[in-house]
């Protein structure tokens, strides 16, 4: 039988953000925004005081859904001295999801959904802050066997309320995505970057839009992108070999490929999709994404070929 959402009768719970840097500060004052009750915690005082100033509860009791916003590092211990509700569910924002689902999800089981947002820039911390990141943004939502599908759905409409689209994924198959789209490029940018560096001073002085554009991510914090590419090895070592390989074709063939890719013309095809495990990851699965939470269902879109 179909495992299928139940439909929540509860109002919509009030969430907590732990770590109120870039993605987490923007995430608190959005809610904010939004008309949702948030609270927040930071180690740092004055990532403390810059939520606090956008409205946000600071308060190391946390319940409703509580979001884990910080590096990937300390990410097993961020609830570590904060008093958390027994009921909450708890997500993070982490770019590489089986090694948070290892060790949060482990210790956490059904209370857990992993979650990541694609959006950012290479700046960091609390004076990064946008309330505005999120919108359009495609935000990816791991669907585990074991997930607790009402708690899934408690984390999406936090994602829908801040304007981004939710994908729904298992964190292997998230994994294996952002390797190719996000993990490599941050390598390539940062090869392009010290090759450029080796050719010299007249290089650099004559770097223009495609060098910027090439070398952006690269100017990320190090240690957030070490521990990206690190925490994903596997996935990126397959997807770099994927990039290596296509570096040896004859350069005609490999640029008019790479131009095809980039400029295909794709529209969208509204659908509607049952709120159950296998018809989400199938949305997913296709390249589409929800946009909207009806009563049994989800709306959304898959691409559409022109």
């Amino acid at each position: 039988m179909a495992e299928r959402f139940p439909v929540p009768t509860m109002p919509a719970p009030p969430v907590a953000v732990v770590g109120l840097g870039q993605l987490g500060g923007s995430l608190a004052a959005a809610l904010v925004a939004a008309g949702r009750p948030v609270r927040g915690w930071d180690v740092d005082p004055a990532a403390r005081d810059a939520a606090a100033a956008r409205g946000v509860q600071i308060s190391q009791e946390l319940s409703g859904v509580v979001v884990l916003a910080v590096p990937l590092p300390v990410m097993a211990t961020a609830l570590d001295g904060l008093a958390v509700a027994g009921d909450a569910t708890v997500t993070d924002l982490g770019s590489v999801k089986r090694p948070v689902l290892d060790t949060v999800g482990t210790a956490l089981g059904g209370r857990f959904v992993g979650g990541h947002p694609m959006c950012g820039t290479e700046r960091s911390g609390h004076t990064a802050a946008d309330p505005g990141l999120f919108a359009g943004a495609r935000w990816a939502l791991c669907l585990e066997p074991g997930t607790d599908l009402s708690r899934w759905l408690r984390v999406a409409e936090i994602a829908l309320a801040v304007g981004a689209e939710v994908v729904p994924v298992t964190a292997a198959e998230h994994d294996d995505a952002v390797a190719a789209i996000s993990h490599v490029p941050h390598l390539l940018a940062a090869a392009l970057a010290a090759a450029a560096g080796q050719a010299g001073p007249l290089a650099l002085s004559l770097a223009a839009g495609s060098f910027r554009d090439g070398t952006r991510v690269i100017g990320s914090d190090p240690a957030f992108v070490r521990a990206m590419v690190e925490g994903n090895a596997a996935p990126t070592s397959a997807a770099l070999a994927r990039v290596q390989e296509q570096l040896a074709r004859p350069w005609a063939e490999l640029v008019g490929d790479g131009h095809a890719v980039v400029t295909r013309e794709q529209g969208r095809r509204s659908v509607r999709v049952p709120l159950e495990r296998a018809a989400l990851l199938s949305l997913g699965r296709s390249g589409g994404a929800v946009t909207r939470r009806l009563a049994a269902f989800v709306e959304g879109y898959v691409p559409d070929p022109a």
